[in-house]
C-alpha cells in the first residue's frame, strides 16, 4: 500500500506533539513530588511527634502512611528522612531556587543529599544536572571525581569572552587540576611523552577533559601567511561549537607561554572556524602555576583562554623502566 509523503509527514508531526507532552507531564508529575517532598520534610521537621516516639518515628510514620495512602510509592523510612534532610537544606533559600529544585529527579536529589555538606556544592550539582542532562551515573561519576572542588580553582575569563555560552559547558571545559591519574610515565619525562602517552590513552583523557569534546590531532601543523606551527592537541567540543587548543607544559607557567597559545587561537580563528563556530578557546595546562601571575596575564586578553594544572600519580623511577615488560610482550605473554 503506497501512503502519501504528506499524511506521513503529518502523522509524524503527531508524534512529537505526543512525545513533548509526554515530556511536559514528566516534568510536571517531578515538579509536584518535589514539592510535596520539601512539604513533607517541613511537616516532619517542626512535629513534636519525633520527640514521643523516639527511634521509631520514622518506622512508625511510614507504616502509618501507606496505611493512609495504599498505592503511593517513596514512602519508605529512608524517603522520610531524605524528605526532612531536603526541607533543612534548603528552607533558607528556596524562593530563589525553588524553580531548579522541581526540575531534578528525586534520585538525583538524594545523591546530592549524601555526598554534599555545603548548599554551594548542592547548587553546582543542581545546575549540572538541569545543564548536561546528567543521568544518576553521570551525577555520581562527577561528584566521586570532585568536579566541584576542582572548578573553584579555575582561572579563566569564559564570563567575559564566551558570555553568550551556557555556563554548565563554558564550566566543564575548566578543571583544575586535571588529573591524569590513568597514565604510567618515567619520573623525568618530558613534553613530548607526555603528549605521547595522552594520547595513547585518548579515551581516558577524553573523559578526564568531559562531555562533548571529540579528538582532532597532535601536532596539528597551522598555516597563517608564509609562517608555519604546531599546536600541541586539538579537540572539538560540539556541545559548545569550538575548537579548544590545549597547549602541554611540564614545568610551572611562565607568561611568554600564554603568547605561544594566542597565536594558535587567532590562527584557528583564521583558517578552521567556521561561521558557525563560537571563539576558539585555549587552555594552558601546566604543571603548577602562580595564581596571582596567572591572573594577572588572563586580565590581560581578549581572548578565551584558561590557565590550569595537572597531576600525575603513577610515576615510575628511571631505574625501573628497562624491567617493564613492553605492550607487545604482554600481549604476547612473554612476561610470564
Amino acid at each position: 500500500m503506497i501512503v502519501d509523503t504528506k499524511f506521513v509527514k503529518w502523522v509524524e508531526s503527531i508524534s512529537q506533539n505526543y512525545k513533548k507532552a509526554q515530556i511536559k507531564a514528566a516534568i510536571h508529575v517531578n515538579s509536584e513530588l518535589i514539592k510535596f517532598y520539601y512539604g513533607l520534610g517541613e511537616e516532619i521537621s517542626k512535629t513534636s511527634f519525633k520527640a514521643s516516639y523516639g527511634n521509631k518515628f520514622y518506622d512508625l510514620l511510614s507504616v502509618e502512611l501507606k496505611k493512609a495512602i495504599p498505592n503511593a510509592k517513596g514512602l519508605n523510612h529512608q524517603n522520610l528522612r531524605y524528605a526532612e534532610k531536603f526541607y533543612t537544606l534548603y528552607k533558607n533559600i528556596l524562593p530563589q531556587v525553588v524553580g531548579k529544585l522541581v526540575l531534578v529527579p528525586w534520585g538525583h536529589h538524594r545523591i546530592i543529599i549524601d555526598k554534599c555538606k555545603t548548599i554551594e556544592k548542592c547548587l553546582f550539582y543542581i545546575e549540572a544536572t538541569i545543564k548536561s542532562n546528567l543521568s544518576r551515573n553521570d551525577l555520581e561519576s562527577r561528584i566521586l571525581a570532585n568536579v566541584f572542588e576542582r572548578h573553584q580553582n579555575t582561572i579563566n575569563n569564559f564570563a567575559k569572552e564566551l558570555p553568550s555560552l551556557n555556563d554548565g559547558i563554558v564550566n566543564q571545559i575548566m578543571k583544575d587540576p586535571y588529573e591524569f591519574d590513568f597514565l604510567t610515565i618515567r619520573e623525568n619525562y618530558d613534553e613530548k611523552e607526555l603528549k605521547d602517552e595522552l594520547t595513547k590513552h585518548i579515551e581516558s583523557f577524553l573523559l578526564e577533559l568531559g562531555n562533548g569534546f571529540a579528538y582532532v590531532g597532535k601536532e596539528v601543523r597551522l598555516y597563517l601567511g608564509y609562517t608555519e606551527m604546531y599546536c600541541d592537541l586539538l579537540f572539538y567540543n560540539i556541545k559548545a561549537h569550538c575548537y579548544v587548543v590545549i597547549e602541554i607544559k611540564t614545568g610551572p607557567f611562565k607568561p611568554e607561554h600564554m603568547g605561544q597559545l594566542i597565536g594558535y587561537i587567532t590562527t584557528i580563528d583564521a583558517t578552521l572556524k567556521s561561521e558557525n563556530d563560537n571563539k576558539t578557546v585555549g587552555l594552558l595546562v601546566c604543571k603548577n602555576k602562580d595564581n596571582t601571575l596567572a591572573k594577572h596575564i588572563i586580565n590581560g586578553v581578549d581572548l578565551p583562554v584558561g590557565i590550569t594544572e595537572y597531576q600525575l600519580s603513577n610515576l615510575v623511577p628511571e631505574k625501573c623502566i628497562s624491567s617493564l615488560p613492553t605492550i607487545d610482550e604482554l600481549e604476547r605473554g612473554d612476561n610470564k
